[in-house]
């Protein structure tokens, strides 16, 4: 297994963590930069976090129980209305 892939996998099992790691490297980012490049910063973090939220999402999809102990009964075709 890749270090990219135990990294999906550490996301997708621990999303509210790695959604903190993210606003605290922000923030340091932003610190140490003096605010120069704010925009771009919060431009990362945003993406980050779009990512965060679209593992977890998937991990639902495998067919495993959601939070409320149901299986997941989407159709195969993620999600598209033909």
């Amino acid at each position: 297994m890749s270090v990219m892939d135990k990294l999906k996998s550490m996301v997708g099992r621990n999303e509210e963590k790695a959604g903190e790691a993210v606003d605290k490297a922000t923030s340091y980012v932003d610190e140490k930069t003096g605010g120069k490049y704010s925009d771009k910063v919060e431009q990362a973090g945003q993406k980050a976090h779009d990512y965060i939220d679209s593992q977890g999402g998937e991990q639902d999809k495998g067919g495993e129980q959601d939070k409320g102990g149901e299986q997941d009964k989407s159709d195969t075709d993620g999600g598209k209305q033909q």
